[in-house]
């Protein structure tokens, strides 16, 4: 079986199927529909909120994993919270959760985690709330209850659509690559966020000379770009609406000069035409969705 087949076989093993779409779906247009009507007067029709995170980006992966939803919140919500003497971001986390709890009774455990409402049901999929409004140049405002509660600004509609405008210009290696890198992520336990890896994708994949090409090339696309990945031990992670120092640590250090070694190993089976050797070394990278 060539590069080619048994990079596009790994492809589809990892991509989430129709029926799990349809779940994840399902969960957050429930938990989107019960606060737009406690909160609106006007039917619910998904106006009033953005899928955002790898379900947003397209760059989801099975198994189910974290569906990152935000809600729009009336303006006049944002004035009430916003008087409270004490934290009043977190009392909305609070308010939220006794809200959701009036359908999600059954639901383990609804709980309000920093900036986040999370919702995590049985199926796998665990519902992110974020609670925002809507500014006039396009960006949100969102709780923060750290440090006695603040209000944040982010942009998701910037990361999404540079994102989709890469992807488009990459072929799709961007997206694909995004989720390879996940799943490796998850196989070996790897500690680093999948923004990190998103925005790293990105940059590695803008200059680099095989950037567009088929996934004939995805063997050394993964090698070249895990050497790449190595030079950011540590960094400042920088996109639009995000400016955070990220230490990655030893352990993350570790992981990927295994990886990369692996990767390398494996580049050089392909190049014998020695396949099995080849997928025995890209399993230990992504576990069994690489098959033979």
């Amino acid at each position: 079986m060539s590069v080619d087949t048994r990079f596009t076989t790994f492809l589809n093993n990892i991509k989430p199927t129709d029926i799990q779409l349809e779940d994840a779906r399902t969960k957050y247009d429930g938990v989107c529909k019960k606060l737009h009507d406690y909160y609106y007067s006007y039917e619910y029709t998904g106006s009033t909120k953005l899928l955002i995170g790898s379900y947003g980006k397209h760059t989801n992966i099975r198994p189910p994993r974290d569906v990152d939803i935000l809600f729009i919140m009336p303006y006049e919500e944002f004035d009430r919270y916003d008087s409270y003497e004490g934290n009043g971001q977190s009392q909305l986390l609070q308010d939220i959760k006794k809200i959701l709890q009036e359908k999600y009774s059954t639901t383990d455990s609804i709980r309000g985690d920093g900036q986040v409402i999370v919702i995590p049901f049985e199926s796998g999929h665990k519902v992110e709330l974020l609670l925002a409004w809507l500014l006039e140049n396009g960006k949100y405002y969102i709780p923060n209850t750290h440090e006695g509660g603040s209000w944040k600004i982010v942009d998701p509609k910037a990361e999404i659509k540079q994102i989709q405008d890469f992807d488009k210009r990459s072929n799709g290696n961007i997206r694909n690559l995004v989720r390879m890198l996940k799943v490796w992520q998850r196989a070996c336990n790897v500690p680093i966020k999948s923004l990190v890896i998103e925005l790293r994708v990105v940059n590695f994949l803008k200059k680099y000379k095989y950037f567009d090409k088929s996934t004939i090339y995805y063997d050394w696309i993964v090698r070249d770009f895990l050497k790449e990945l190595l030079k950011y031990v540590s960094g400042n992670c920088k996109m639009p609406g995000i400016n955070e120092k990220i230490y990655y640590g030893d352990e993350w250090e570790s992981k990927a000069k295994s990886a990369y070694i692996r990767a390398k190993k494996a580049c050089e089976y392909e190049k014998d035409e020695d396949e099995y050797n080849a997928t025995v070394e890209w399993k230990k990278i992504f576990g069994g969705d690489f098959q033979f």
